[in-house]
């Protein structure tokens, strides 16, 4: 059992390394909303993870690995929820530009700081906390790909005679707190160069950056034709 454990404590931290999609999303948020709502997005990103993981358990994303339908509608529903992000940041991220350009010597209202923490300076794209984890748990939830990579990960660490049900849950929730601490030590590392994040250019390249990830992974799930 203990191998089964580090075998895949291992396993979980090269996958929650490899820069993806909730990487980008958690430092996105921490640029445009502060550290805080960077994190609590991040809390949604493993919320959503475990979501799938006790399905994974109980037998229930076998579905998606057995019916072609079952996988294509949830496909579906989760490219065109990760299109809607990406236009929403594109969006923001013009009118961002635009009511910059014409306010560029206006003062920040203090509000707007106290909103996200002393000396945090949010965008116009900004989330607000219960916005940020709400994406964070959604984006998983509607990618059928998460829901597949835990039903064909975990098997392969569940030593025999073990409970499959809490076994399965030790392993989702030793990588859930390895991608939140992982996102710890990205919304740390974005604080400490904050001044540099504020920089408008900065904010918009992120912005339209992010966009594109979410369009493209948006796209990728669209088109995706995977063999069931």
């Amino acid at each position: 059992m203990v191998t089964a454990l580090i075998a895949f404590s291992v396993a979980a931290l090269v996958l929650t390394l490899t820069p993806g999609l909730d990487t980008m999303f958690v430092a996105r948020t921490t640029m445009a909303s502060g550290p805080r709502v960077g994190l609590i997005g991040g809390l949604g990103v493993c919320l959503g993870g475990l979501a799938w993981a006790a399905a994974s358990a109980a037998g229930v994303t076998t579905l998606l690995a057995a019916s072609r339908l079952a996988y294509d509608v949830l496909r579906i529903v989760g490219a065109a929820y990760l299109a809607f992000i990406g236009i929403r940041l594109l969006w923001g991220a013009h009118r961002d530009s635009q009511r910059r350009i014409a306010a560029r010597n206006a003062a920040v209202p203090k509000k707007m700081t106290d909103d996200v923490g002393r000396g945090w300076r949010p965008s116009i794209t900004r989330l607000s906390a219960p916005q940020s984890f709400r994406t964070g748990l959604f984006t998983n939830l509607l990618n059928p790909k998460v829901g597949v990579f835990y039903v064909t990960l975990l098997p392969q660490f569940i030593p025999a005679h073990v409970p499959v049900f809490a076994f399965s849950m030790l392993l989702a929730s030793i990588h859930a707190a390895e991608t939140i601490g992982w996102f710890g030590v990205l919304v740390s590392a974005m604080a400490r160069v904050r001044r540099w994040l504020e920089r408008d250019r900065v904010r918009r390249s992120l912005d339209r950056l992010t966009a594109l990830v979410f369009l493209g992974f948006g796209a990728r799930l669209a088109f995706d034709a995977r063999s069931l």
